[in-house]
């Protein structure tokens, strides 16, 4: 049985649809990733560029926050370019990482507040981006 020309019309714009988001969290991945790259590469390389405050509760040596922010970057980059090709596996790893980004950024937020509220709010983004693109119904319908 063959489906209708308006169908085919529908279920090429959903499959476009669901191509975007995915790429778009992978962009949205990408750009979250490299500026936690950076953040770790400037923690590590100089630490008077970051204000410390006195009485902090989570309170590490800017150098471990910066290997913290560093890895984080690169794996979010890795996974970033997993959704950007379409692998199953990077859907899921892409929610675990904004998830431990968004923590972790929580508790940069005395050092460096307009940063990590720009990374939490991308990393959410990321979140709410993968976890409503559903490929399957995308190309089944």
């Amino acid at each position: 049985m063959s489906a209708s020309p308006d169908q085919q019309a529908n279920r090429s714009a959903k499959q476009g649809f669901a191509l975007g988001i995915s790429i778009v969290a992978a962009a949205l991945l990408f750009v979250a990733g490299l500026v936690s790259v950076f953040q770790g590469i400037s923690a590590i390389a100089n630490d008077d560029l970051f204000v410390v405050g006195r009485e902090y509760v989570f309170q590490f040596d800017l150098t471990t926050w910066g290997w913290i922010h560093l890895i984080l970057g690169v794996v979010a980059l890795l996974i970033a370019g997993g959704l950007a090709v379409g692998a199953d596996w990077a859907r899921i790893s892409a929610i675990v990482i904004a998830s431990l980004s968004i923590i972790a950024q929580f508790l940069w937020l005395p050092y460096y507040p307009a940063w990590a509220i720009l990374i939490i709010v991308l990393d959410l983004i990321v979140i709410w981006a993968v976890s409503t693109w559903n490929p399957n119904t995308a190309y089944n319908m």
